[in-house]
């Protein structure tokens, strides 16, 4: 789940500034709400010639050692936490079976009047791991694979008593749940509730209100916590054992993570272990927030319990002996699960395994999940090839939106770059970079997105610009460094773009020369953004900014009539249409206040509104959208002249010139009612289903 920066329970992208799906459109809707309810509610070089720049550091591995691994993250994140407001962290770094380091910082709770802080232990203080959780409902889902109990490639349905919303003939497997590739649209409500309240049993997650299928399973890649929830529902199915027992039971204690749980709330016991979470260093605690569904995000562990999920996933037993899973399964799960037959030449970009990201670093592959709540940040990465890992925690988001995706950027690199320096010289420019950057330039709509319901507006208004210059080089809005500039990329394969100095890639699939879609992390997905979308956010500023001065000229137009002796004539009909057209315009302010709500609860990922607040919203925009009708009237009958000629005080005609601004006034005035309407239409505000 992503918001912003982070995601509940949700995986960003790897850049400072994670995959801004919803960013862009949590911000491009508070920007909306904001002109409605503030003015009306009080370098590459040339194709073929040289290569990029070399991508690593260029120097020595330095040894994985405790002594170096200690002094490096004892230097890096003391004044890193500091500089971005994060209270606390914990990291934990892995190599050969053994625990190279634990460290802890900062506070797990800044105190208060009555109580003094407390530092992070960092053997016993627990920290939230958000989506890092989806990892163990792949582990659990292939010990049953393993067990010959499920197949990957059989239709889930067979494993289920609920019906799946489907929409292709294409059946959903397993497969694609633990890919991201069932084609399901994104659901914002009902992920976080705070404590006390309980989470919702998970048969009641998957099967009531699930999302619509949007995409044939297989083919586009899309972010989906409800994906994982019905992966984990299968493994409750054929286990007959609830999922959160089976799973504490089979892969956290099987892996020695003796301190994990996913209890939410947490029981007395563990809230004494539980850090605190902050949006930043000294503001009031985040509640303890209760994920739905569970298996997604719901775990809180320490360091250590992550260190050796780490290696038992590198294939290390546990201290008592156990093993998750045997080294054929192993190489199963971290294998690429998805190919060119399914999804083009996306599969030449960065890939989902069965359950991790797969990326590369300094020629070194890194298999990585990430982990979002509102306070908590993680990511955990192991080097398959390399057996070694990293986890990192931090328990505040930071001053900045991306503090936090900063601090674990700079960590996770830095790791690589420290341990696993670059040794491979840069690859060459495509001859046909200049061409096809100036195909991939556009506007994109990220896969991961509603469709079905009012919020559809909030992704049509998150487009990602794709620029190109003249050199070849592309730079992707939503894919920025620390400082928010957008990276610069060049193409190294046909239709495969490299990170300039870096070592990010974005692949295309196209149809010929057509960009039909663009792959820029394993499972976030941009796609060309249809032109009546890409309008909307240019027909709502320009429409909002006539209505604003519509309604300022009312009483303008009261105070200059009030000197005037005589009224302006006017017949029954014209006033029935002027008072309709100023009653939808209020209708619009009356509605602002409502859509704050809804668009304060997405912002924030607070409780969801109330559904009377969304649905009086909607009638409220319904009531303003039906201003089309008198204003379009208006204006024909100002063009036509069949309105009252307005008349001077003295009873003689008004100058032409008059006639003619009532005239353009009245024209601007519909077609701002207009594109309210198509903003409406095309945007689903007034779709019915109030379940996103």
């Amino acid at each position: 789940m992503n918001v912003s920066r982070r995601g509940p329970a949700g995986h960003p992208t790897q850049t400072a500034t994670r995959s801004r799906g919803r960013t862009s459109v949590v911000l491009a809707l508070a920007a909306l709400i904001a002109i409605v309810c503030g003015p009306l509610a009080a370098a590459g070089t040339a194709a073929g010639m040289e290569p990029a720049a070399p991508t690593g550091t260029g120097t020595a591995a330095a040894p994985l050692s405790p002594e170096d691994t200690t002094a490096w993250l004892d230097g890096l994140l003391p004044a890193a936490l500091e500089r971005e407001g994060i209270t606390g962290a914990v990291v934990s770094v892995v190599s050969g079976g053994e625990i190279v380091a634990k460290r802890g910082y900062g506070l797990a709770s800044a105190g208060s009047a009555t109580s003094e802080p407390t530092p992070v232990d960092v053997d016993r203080t627990l920290f939230r791991i958000g989506s890092v959780s989806k990892l163990m409902t792949a582990t659990a889902v292939m010990q049953q694979v393993e067990a010959g109990v499920i197949d990957l490639d059989e239709p889930v349905q067979s494993y289920l008593d609920v019906t799946l919303p489907v929409a292709f003939d294409t059946p959903i497997t397993l497969r694609h749940l633990l890919t991201h590739t069932a084609g399901f649209e994104d659901q914002l409500a009902g992920l976080i509730a705070s404590a006390p309240a309980e989470p919702k049993p998970l048969r009641e997650t998957v099967a009531i209100d699930p999302p619509e299928q949007i995409f044939e399973p297989g083919t586009t890649p899309s972010y989906s916590n409800y994906s994982n929830g019905l992966a984990a529902y299968v493994v409750e199915r054929v286990t007959g054992t609830p999922f959160e027992q089976y799973a504490t039971e089979h892969v956290l204690e099987a892996s020695g993570m003796t301190g994990a749980t996913y209890e939410q709330p947490l029981s007395p016991e563990r809230r004494r272990d539980m850090s605190a979470g902050y949006r930043f260093a000294g503001s009031p605690e985040v509640p303890f927030e209760v994920v739905s569904p569970a298996p997604a995000g719901a775990i809180s562990a320490t360091a250590g319990d992550l260190a050796n999920f780490m290696n038992a996933q590198l294939g290390h037993p546990s201290a008592d002996g156990r093993t998750l899973l045997t080294p054929e399964s192993l190489e199963r799960m971290h294998a690429p699960a998805l190919d060119e037959e399914h999804l083009g030449n996306l599969a030449n970009g960065p890939r989902m395994t069965l359950g991790f990201f797969e990326r590369d670093r300094n020629g070194h592959r890194i298999l990585s999940h990430a982990g979002d709540l509102t306070a908590f940040h993680a990511q955990l990465e192991i080097y398959p090839n390399d057996d070694a890992g990293i986890f990192i925690s931090l328990n505040s988001t930071g001053v900045n939106g991306d503090s936090s995706t900063a601090i674990r950027d700079a960590v996770t690199t830095g790791f690589a770059d420290r341990y696993f320096p670059e040794e491979r010289s840069a690859p060459r420019v495509e001859e046909t970079a200049a061409a096809h950057a100036a195909a991939l330039a556009g506007t994109y709509q990220l896969s991961r997105r509603g469709e079905s319901t009012f919020v559809r507006l909030f992704y049509v208004l998150s487009s990602v610009e794709v620029a190109a210059e003249q050199d070849g080089v592309v730079t992707i809005s939503a894919i920025t460094d620390s400082a928010g500039t957008p990276l610069r990329f060049v193409e190294v394969e046909p239709w495969v773009w490299q990170e300039v100095d870096g070592q990010r890639r974005v692949a295309a699939s196209t149809d010929g020369d057509t960009v039909t879609a663009v792959g820029f992390d394993p499972a976030f997905t941009m796609q060309p953004m249809p032109t009546e979308r890409a309008l909307v956010p240019t027909i709502a500023a320009g429409s909002l900014l006539i209505l604003v001065i519509t309604l300022l000229a009312w009483p303008l137009g009261a105070l200059r009539r009030a000197g005037t002796p005589r009224p302006i004539p006017s017949d029954r009909r014209d006033r029935a249409l002027r008072w309709w057209t100023r009653g939808s315009v209020l209708a619009l302010v009356a509605a602002a206040p409502f859509w704050s709500v809804v668009a304060q609860a997405l912002i924030s990922d607070g409780p969801a509104p109330s559904s009377v607040v969304i649905r009086v919203a909607q009638v409220l925009t319904a009531l303003a959208v039906l201003g089309c009708i008198p204003s379009v009237w208006r204006a024909i009958r100002a063009a036509r002249g069949t309105e009252p000629e307005p008349s001077t005080s003295d009873g003689r005609p008004r100058r032409r010139v008059a006639t003619a601004a009532r005239v353009t006034g009245s024209g601007l005035t519909a077609l701002a009612f207009v594109g309210l309407g198509f903003v409406a239409v095309v945007g689903g505000l007034l779709l019915p289903d109030l379940s996103y």
